[in-house]
């Protein structure tokens, strides 16, 4: 992907149309290819080279959309770190990845003369609305019109990104993306949405940069020259005025936000209209819940979709006006899905294993990790760690993680299906499954439940209901009502979280 060329393109274009909204900012393409090659300049200055790593520690800020372009059009690697790190979390990654310069917002527990001391490949530290010597400002590196118009020339396979798919003190793993599989994404969502991606779209962004959900919003902006209505962090009634008031066309959510969003007592009362698609994709989602959205929107059509990071995601969508609700649907024409069982062998039509991905999409591996490279990407095939089947007629169907699987007196239960038939009650608002210790039959399923406001659903009531959808062994041993569950940066139920806070 030539990332100049695709921005200068809509520079001629329309210089003046908006590129981003951002609260009470209008970010014109002209603005945003000035600032971002300016940075570039200045990171140049800086001593940093194409295939140099740069790390970025922001909010969902335009400064972080203008830090990836000016990596990019250096020929450079952008790091995308999630805001949301610990001092060591953001170390570890920082100093695993080799950055030598940092694009940062301030924040009290983070130290960056204990971090330079810790990772002394940092070379620059670039801060955003802050003077702070002896490091750098970002309004003071972007200001200004750039003095070259050009990119520095990539090669396909040059990496683009790495990105760190969960923020550790342990060993991190770092997914690489090169500079031709930044074109995989808005390819996928071209052809799922049968390319009804338009110029003057305006889209909707509340998913972090630092995750591959976000990125795509940049892809499109790029490569359609839409209009990203850009939110800090998700918020539903914010996120339903933004799409009234700026009229949104389309938008892509992970399921607990379109969960929260559907919840909601005022969801009706605002116009929806000018909503043509959205893409629900990151975890399986209930198919009541889409069916009680089409009931609302009737004429939005609602993808429900399934990728991961290193498969450069959206992998595969349920095209429109398909009846297979309960499926992710079917890759694009370039993509290779199989089910394989623990030998490595392609399983007969309908079985459930592990989903195997090969295309050019897929990640060539993690940084700076052969093993794990090894053990994941196997005859060209990437093993994803999901567990599907496969229909007669191509349609993929997520049955869970592996680590999503609760062996009950031997039976098997895949927690996702449970999570299925409770979000089917209706005064239910989420829903998370894991197991846990027994003592008799090794593991059962222990349910963490939401309720809707004012709502007063019982133990008794509650399993009364899940014996009519669910076999006896499938049925949760315990249940703890909660008022919230927790969440990763990305919007996902964080599963490990309730697992190691589990008491049963």
């Amino acid at each position: 992907m030539n990332i100049g060329a695709l921005l200068s393109k809509w520079v001629e274009k329309n210089p003046d149309k908006a590129a981003i909204i951002f609260k009470d900012q209008r970010i014109t393409f002209r603005v945003l290819y000035n600032r971002s090659f300016r940075l570039a300049e200045n990171l140049i200055r800086q001593g940093i080279q194409k295939g140099d790593t740069v790390a970025v520690y922001l909010p969902n800020w335009p400064e972080y959309i203008i830090s990836y372009l000016a990596v990019w059009f250096v020929g450079a690697t952008v790091v995308p770190l999630d805001f949301m790190l610990t001092q060591d979390e953001l170390s570890s990654c920082i100093s695993h990845a080799e950055a030598k310069a940092l694009i940062a917002k301030s924040k009290p527990s983070v130290s960056w003369d204990a971090l330079k001391e810790a990772c002394p490949q940092l070379a620059t530290v670039i801060l955003c609305h802050e003077n702070k010597e002896p490091y750098f400002s970002f309004e003071v590196f972007t200001d200004g019109s750039p003095l070259q118009t050009a990119g520095i020339c990539v090669k396909p396979n040059d990496y683009a990104i790495i990105f760190y798919t969960s923020g550790t003190t342990g060993k991190p793993k770092g997914v690489l993306i090169s500079y031709q599989q930044l074109e995989a994404p808005p390819k996928n969502v071209d052809f799922f949405v049968q390319s009804d991606i338009r110029p003057d779209d305006i889209a909707l962004c509340a998913l972090p940069f630092s995750h591959l959900g976000g990125l795509i919003f940049i892809q499109e902006l790029l490569v359609n020259g839409t209009t990203m209505v850009l939110m800090e962090r998700f918020a539903p009634t914010e996120f339903l005025r933004l799409i009234q008031s700026h009229k949104v066309n389309w938008f892509w959510l992970v399921p607990s936000m379109y969960y929260a969003l559907l919840q909601m007592k005022e969801f009706e009362s605002y116009d929806l209209s000018t909503l043509r698609w959205l893409v629900i994709f990151g975890a399986p989602s209930s198919p009541s819940a889409i069916r009680r959205f089409h009931a609302h929107c009737p004429h939005a059509h609602l993808y429900h979709g399934w990728g991961l990071t290193e498969t450069n995601a959206p992998t595969v969508v349920l095209p429109t006006g398909s009846t297979k609700i309960e499926s992710v649907g079917r890759p694009a024409p370039w993509i290779e899905i199989k089910i394989f069982d623990e030998n490595d062998l392609e399983s007969s039509q309908g079985s459930i294993g592990e989903i195997v991905v090969k295309s050019w999409v897929v990640t060539d591996g993690y940084f700076k990790d052969p093993q794990l490279t090894e053990q994941t990407i196997r005859n060209g095939w990437f093993h994803t760690g999901d567990l599907g089947r496969i229909d007669s007629d191509g349609y993929l169907y997520i049955v869970g993680r592996k680590k999503e699987m609760i062996k009950v007196a031997g039976e098997i239960v895949f927690e996702p299906e449970v999570e299925a038939v409770l979000h089917k009650h209706e005064d239910i608002a989420e829903a998370a499954v894991i197991g846990v210790a027994d003592k008799m039959r090794g593991e059962v399923p222990k349910a963490f439940v939401v309720l809707r406001s004012e709502n007063k659903l019982t133990e008794d009531q509650l399993r009364y209901f899940l014996r009519e959808h669910l076999a006896h062994f499938k049925i949760p041993h315990y249940f703890e009502f909660c008022d919230s569950l927790p969440k990763n940066r990305a919007g996902k139920i964080d599963k490990e979280k309730l697992r190691s806070t589990c008491i049963a």
